[in-house]
This record gives C-alpha cells, sequence and structure tokens, in this order.
C-alpha cells in the first residue's frame, strides 16, 4: 500500500472533530447506538455493510437528522442542534451520497455559487479546476450531462469552496470506474496533505484503504472495531467478518 501523507497534528494529540455518545434515528426507530470517535487533520474511514447506520452518522453530524443523545463538536465548538447551514458555516463540507446537483445548471454555475464567499481563500474556482482538470474541459456542460466521475469531481469541487476543515464524504467511488476511483484518492491524499481533515464513508474497500490509514468499522449502528487499512488488508478473516468480503481488488468493492 501506498505511503498516505498525514498532517502532523492527529486524533491523538488535537481532536478536530469529537462525536461523544451519539444517537440519532427515524422516527421511533434508532439507528446510532452510543457512537464515540474523534479525529485531528487526517483521512478515516468509516465501513461497514448495507444498513450499519453509516449514511445516517454522517447525516446526523451534519445536521440533517435530529440527535437523540450525545453530542458533537467541531474544534470544540458544538454542532448538536444546529442547522445544517449553520454546521457548513463551522466548517463541515459536505458531500453526499448521490451527489444532489443541479442537473440543469452547468458545471460554471455550480462553482460560481460559491465563488465570492470563496474570494481569497485557498479553494477558489481556479484551485478546483487546478485539483480537477476533466471539469475545466466541461466547465460549460450541465451536471445532468457529465459522467458519474465527473459529477463526482463537481460534487466534490463544490465542496471544498465552502473551505472547511473537514470534508466528509458518503459513498464518494460509488459507480465509478477505477481510473476515476484513483483519482478521487489522490485528491484526498492531497486535501489532508494540506491540512484538511476527511472523514469518509465507504464499501470500496479498495478505496477506503487507500484514502484513510485509520478505519473504524460499524455495525448495527456502533464502531465495533477501529482498524489500520494495513491490518485489515493483511487479515482475510476480518474482512469476511465484518464486511462479508473474500479479498480486496484495486477499484472493486
Amino acid at each position: 500500500m501506498p505511503d498516505l501523507v498525514v498532517a502532523e497534528t492527529t486524533a491523538r494529540s488535537a481532536p478536530l472533530l469529537e462525536v461523544m455518545n451519539l444517537c440519532a434515528g427515524y422516527g421511533s426507530s434508532q439507528v446510532l447506538e452510543h457512537v464515540s470517535f474523534s479525529m485531528g487533520v487526517e483521512a478515516v474511514a468509516i465501513i461497514g455493510r448495507n444498513g450499519m447506520g453509516k449514511s445516517t452518522l454522517c447525516n446526523t453530524i451534519m445536521g440533517l437528522i435530529p440527535t437523540t443523545s450525545g453530542r458533537t463538536a467541531l474544534a470544540g465548538r458544538a454542532l448538536s442542534g444546529r442547522r445544517p447551514e449553520r454546521i457548513a458555516q463551522a466548517g463541515v463540507a459536505y458531500v453526499p451520497q448521490g451527489r444532489r446537483l443541479f442537473p440543469t445548471l452547468t458545471v460554471d454555475e455550480h462553482i460560481t455559487m460559491l465563488a465570492k464567499r470563496a474570494r481569497g481563500k485557498r479553494w477558489t474556482p481556479d484551485a478546483v479546476f487546478d485539483l480537477f482538470p476533466r471539469l475545466a474541459q466541461r466547465r460549460r456542460s450541465r451536471a445532468g450531462d457529465l459522467s458519474g466521475g465527473e459529477q463526482q469531481m463537481l460534487a466534490v469541487g463544490r465542496a471544498l469552496l465552502l473551505n472547511g476543515s473537514l470534508v466528509m464524504m458518503d459513498e464518494p467511488s460509488e459507480g465509478l470506474a477505477p481510473t476515476i476511483v484513483d483519482t478521487l484518492i489522490e485528491s484526498v491524499r492531497r486535501l489532508v496533505s494540506e491540512g484538511v481533515a476527511v472523514l469518509v464513508v465507504e464499501q470500496n474497500l479498495y478505496a477506503a484503504t487507500q484514502m484513510a490509514e485509520r478505519v473504524l468499522v460499524m455495525v448495527a449502528g456502533r464502531i465495533e472495531l477501529e482498524t489500520t487499512a494495513t491490518a485489515l488488508l493483511d487479515d482475510p478473516v476480518l474482512q469476511r467478518r465484518y464486511l462479508g468480503v473474500d479479498t480486496i481488488e484495486e477499484g472493486t468493492s
């Protein structure tokens, strides 16, 4: 496995995101059961089978699902109970599952929506086009006419323009060709090397273990195990027990 670039500040020294005994769900159905973890300026992958609560966790952190109990905080500031737009303003940029782009708007229109807010900051429209040159080539194309990989680049680029301290991605490699997955992996490594924390929910084990060395395994709404990408790749029994797979192959889930 290639060496991952990790900034000096880690979850062990100065937590950026803290999730403490978090419980949440839908109506009377509780999905998250006392989820706790913290992370610093690093990439962390949350993996698990379908229906284990991974997307619910992302949506709860982002304020899209109300917290039943427990709390979340970013750089010591409480997030729980805030509206999603306030959480974004506090520094959490979200790339949701399914991308949620506006199909009739062009790439340029998606990017320029946030251009004023990005002025003078690290991530500007030019910086996004530098990270994803393919978007620059398709800037006049409508989002609905882009390929799946191009749409995911646009979703990530739009999130970066918020210039948050944490980027949270839910199933970013879903439906992408292996070459585009590799582009996504490189973009995550670059973000971390530049001081941005990345929390990624993934079912594609190749993508998850290439993006992040630190891995949290989610089972039935709980963090069942914390391990490393290296240990997971070296342990087929662990893969079968928690993920129901026999092997991890490049670019596959």
